[in-house]
């Protein structure tokens, strides 16, 4: 697009459409409490506005359902495995691929063959899952994030970086044996999907092949990542995102990938390895697991999928107007008042509900509070990135989590500019009387991955 112009339209047009899901407040008020105030209970029909999340969520192309009908279901040595092992190779360089249905699939199944009791993962954030899967093969998970990673309030080109310093001084303290790899998470989800620099990757490539521990990318949005180091790190805004993309893989021994995110796929994902032993051991838990090793419980459409959507991800004049999307949204919650975190990220705009509803606790979940009124007001299904996700009880004490937040993530290529203005007009509504909001109480919920399957109420302890 010629860049005179002010407006980034969709590089797109809309060739199959959906109704959406249209309830009353009292319907809806009906809706959670049935669903004991966890949003992942109610269904999708009777939401109107999905963010979520962006993973599997994408509208696919017409070159992606021409791909899908060309899927060769062959239980073993299919076509499409080796359309989609050529892909993944192609764009990350590395010599293995194991398909799997989705990212977590990766991550146990990479923690399986890497994890014990006594080992710790490093990592500049780990997201949900990632931390569930590390701990449940006995590892413990480790966060290292950047110094001003959890200054929400304060913008930073590169806020989903490691901290270089903690990183070293870690690796001493646990013991380079100990420590079966580092993840880097691009862009980093639990912070606000804040881009990792290509300088940071560098550095920790170099300090990991020091103490022999290899570097391994979580890479579900490694373009919306490579679009931004294009825009902000110095000495890359001549590149093309492909070129970039090429380099981050470089800094990594391997790579996961739910290709629900930046592959636009409704299911699946990937494990790209270059060590042959890891490689080994990780088909033995696929097979028993997922699946044989050329579909990984992937179906063959799946897998043409797959392939066509990492091409497709690498189009820039996708990624801007990707990037531009997500602006735009948190321009409209800046002006109706609500803080956010700064600089929004790749895929979606975080609310810092700590600093929305200061009245409520981190033990009345003040993320979830938020939550519930969004759905409660308008249909609009948000997640809690918080004290439900990642809060814990140590000897009966409750821990909460180092920030409170509310997640819009934004499907890829689904809703247009008015379906983003209403949501920030719902926002400026709730804004209005946000101090009547009140807590929430866990009533109950899994030891591990808790907002998933909690139960809620309205009102404190």
């Amino acid at each position: 697009m010629e860049q005179r112009w002010k407006t980034i339209i969709e590089p797109f047009k809309i060739k199959v459409v959906e109704p959406l899901g249209f309830t009353t407040e009292d319907e809806r008020e009906k809706i959670l409490r049935e669903a004991c105030y966890n949003i992942f209970n109610i269904r999708a029909e009777h939401v109107l506005v999905d963010l979520l999340t962006d993973s599997g969520t994408s509208a696919m192309s017409a070159e992606q359902w021409a791909a899908v009908m060309r899927g060769d279901e062959s239980y073993a040595g299919a076509r499409s495995f080796f359309v989609f092992e050529g892909a993944i190779r192609r764009l990350t360089g590395y010599r293995h691929v194991l398909p799997v249905h989705q990212g977590r699939a990766a991550e146990r199944i990479l923690f399986g063959v890497t994890g014990g009791p006594g080992k710790t993962v490093i990592s500049n954030s780990h997201f949900d899952t990632t931390r569930a899967n590390a701990e449940a093969a006995g590892c413990a998970a480790l966060d290292l994030p950047a110094p001003g990673a959890t200054d929400f309030d304060v913008p930073g080109d590169f806020k989903g970086d490691i901290d270089l310093v903690a990183l070293e001084e870690a690796i001493r303290r646990i013991g380079a044996a100990n420590i079966p790899m580092i993840v880097m998470t691009v862009t980093n989800n639990s912070l606000g999907g804040q881009p990792v620099s290509m300088r940071n990757l560098r550095e920790t490539a170099r300090t990991a092949q020091h103490y022999k521990i290899p570097v391994i990318i979580d890479a579900a949005r490694f373009a919306e990542n490579a679009f931004f180091i294009k825009r902000r790190e110095s000495g890359y805004a001549g590149r093309k995102v492909a070129d970039i993309a090429a380099e981050m893989f470089s800094y990594g021994s391997g790579c996961m990938m739910s290709s629900k995110k930046d592959a636009f796929a409704n299911i699946g994902g990937f494990l790209a390895l270059n060590d042959p032993e890891w490689t080994r051991k990780a088909r033995e838990i696929l097979i028993l697991g997922e699946g044989f090793t050329t579909y990984g419980g992937l179906a063959g459409r799946d897998l043409e999928a797959v392939a066509r959507g990492l091409e497709e991800v690498l189009d820039e004049q996708y990624l801007t107007y990707r990037i531009r999307s997500v602006e735009y949204l948190a321009e409209g919650l800046r002006r109706a008042g609500v803080p956010i975190v700064e600089p929004p990220g790749g895929h979606a705009v975080y609310v810092n509900a700590k600093k929305f509803l200061p009245h409520i606790g981190p033990e009345g979940y003040p993320g979830q509070a938020l939550v519930c009124e969004l759905y409660r007001t308008a249909g609009i299904r948000a997640v809690e990135i918080g004290s439900l996700m990642f809060g814990r009880r140590e000897g009966g004490r409750f821990v909460p989590a180092p920030m409170e937040l509310v997640r819009l993530a934004i499907p890829r290529r689904v809703y247009t500019q008015s379906h983003i203005d209403f949501v920030v007009e719902v926002f400026g509504d709730i804004v209005k009387r946000k101090d009547a909001i009140g807590p929430m109480r866990l009533l109950e919920g899994s030891e591990r991955l808790t907002h998933f399957t909690a139960k809620m109420m309205c009102g404190a302890a």
